[in-house]
């Protein structure tokens, strides 16, 4: 909170609360969007699926961090060049249509709701496991801490907070991973470490038992790695730089923190098989984290790592819940305003509601899978930012038209087979992995409708200057 107070000073006006004026040095950017993405999923839902289901859950991780290939690749220095804070404003600078804009603003709602119900709950069930209070105080408190060191200094101060935590996440849950290695002596690690042919050794990810493995894996890693180039609030990010190379920078250094983050949450669930099983059979798997240095180490010491596995997981929580309301309060305030233009007040109650909505929404959601929910607000960025966004920026046949209809189509695939496989007890097989994993299917289908409704209209007359503009160099005036 005294990090994000610091950012006060200068968040004066709309440009600098939602994209801090575009003056977030590489580095710090760099940080944050690693803070930000690191989330309640990759501390607690990683090492909990990982438990569940076996190694094959580590093909999240892999999508979670290749989608920032896609994003260095095909949005990140056009997304800069445009000019726009948010998809939102992206969309209205593409197509020049304020309907597109709400509908987008509406599907940034959906997004940042289904994404900030796993980062309150695992406040939650966190604050629980250490301290014996009720799951809903954890939830209040994640939301009160959050919406305070944002309604402070805003981007700015979220950057400050996010870059922060990452290191926080960091050293907090790799340091218990390598303590907690050495003391499961060599019968401990040669057991954690050793692959048989069962089920949880096999290589590729099998959902609740589909039989599918190989098609519950493709869709995985369709919705991780095309979903990170579609998340309002990844996107946010970079437009804080000062230039379109210096965005491409950003998103490279996030794979490599990214990558050296996620060598952890894997100790953790190849340890908890061992030393506590029993968390699978309970349910409680993704409380796994928290609970093996206490099952390893039991006393003192136990009671130290496990303190500082729970900072780690709250500085999870909270780095994620500030980039996240961020883009709530843009979508609700910013995006869904008229004439697309708000002042710093409105931002700020915007952010305050946002964040009771999340919390009333998280109180009911304890029994939920984190990932699951994760992965449900992954396929439904996939599902409708990712093809706007690449359409938009590489193809300047984009109509009004077939943007409306692809993002209709894939809001409504996506949130449709989530909510389909929360309450139908499907039989195993294909019909599983389609519903509970939905992305093989739904991103195909709005790329398809999206390109198909275009080719029978006409764009833009100035889609070809709009689409030049975000392609052109940053040093086109420099002399050869």
């Amino acid at each position: 909170m005294l990090i994000g107070v610091y950012g006060v000073r200068a968040a004066r006006s709309t440009p600098d609360f939602l994209v801090a004026s575009q003056e977030v040095k590489p580095t710090w950017n760099a940080l944050a969007i690693a803070g930000e993405y690191v989330s309640a999923a990759s501390v607690l839902g990683l090492a909990g699926l990982m438990l569940k289901h076996g190694i094959g859950t580590l093909w999240y991780a892999v999508g979670f961090t290749a989608g920032y290939v896609v994003v260095a690749a095909l949005v990140a220095g056009p997304m800069r060049r445009s000019g726009a804070y948010t998809v939102p404003d992206f969309a209205d600078y593409r197509l020049g249509s304020q309907r597109i804009r709400k509908l987008c603003a509406v599907i940034v709602l959906v997004i940042m709701w289904l994404y900030l119900i796993p980062q309150f709950k695992g406040a939650g069930v966190v604050l629980h496991l250490v301290s014996g209070t009720p799951y809903w105080v954890g939830v209040v408190l994640a939301g009160l801490v959050v919406s305070v060191s944002i309604l402070a200094g805003g981007m700015r101060s979220a950057t400050y907070v996010q870059g922060f935590h990452y290191l926080v996440k960091l050293v907090f849950i790799a340091v218990p991973a390598v303590v907690l290695l050495a003391s499961a002596g060599p019968e401990g690690r040669a057991e954690a470490l050793h692959v048989d042919l069962t089920a949880w050794s096999r290589p590729l990810l099998d959902l609740d038992n589909s039989g599918e493995p190989l098609l519950a894996t493709w869709s995985v890693l369709i919705a991780t790695t095309l979903g990170a180039a579609g998340l309002p609030h990844v996107i946010m990010r970079f437009s804080t730089t000062a230039t379109a190379r210096a965005a491409r920078r950003v998103a490279v250094w996030v794979i490599v923190l990214l990558g050296l983050f996620y060598l952890f949450p894997a100790v953790y669930g190849l340890l908890g098989r061992v030393f506590t099983p029993e968390l699978a059979t309970e349910g409680d798997t993704d409380t796994v984290t928290v609970v093996l240095p206490g099952a390893m180490l039991p006393g003192t010491w136990g009671a130290v790592l496990t303190a500082l596995v729970a900072a780690g997981a709250f500085a999870a929580f909270l780095s994620t819940s500030s980039g996240l309301l961020l883009a709530l309060a843009g979508g609700l305030s910013h995006d869904l305003s008229r004439t697309g233009a708000t002042g710093v007040g409105r931002l700020r109650l915007a952010v305050a509601a946002g964040a009771l909505v999340a919390v009333l929404l998280s109180l009911p959601a304890a029994a939920v899978d984190i990932n699951v929910l994760v992965g449900w607000a992954f396929a439904v960025a996939a599902s409708t930012f990712c093809p706007l966004l690449v359409l938009g920026i590489w193809w300047r046949g984009l109509t009004v038209a077939g943007a409306a209809a692809g993002l209709v189509a894939g809001v409504c695939a996506s949130t449709g087979a989530a909510l389909a496989s929360a309450v139908v007890d499907a039989p195993h097989g294909w019909v599983v992995v389609l519903l509970a994993q939905p992305a093989a299917w739904t991103v195909p289908l709005a790329f398809a409708v999206m390109y198909g409704v275009s080719r029978l209209g006409t764009p833009p007359e100035w889609a070809e200057r709009a689409v030049l503009r975000l392609h052109t160099p940053d040093d086109t005036a420099r002399p050869r």
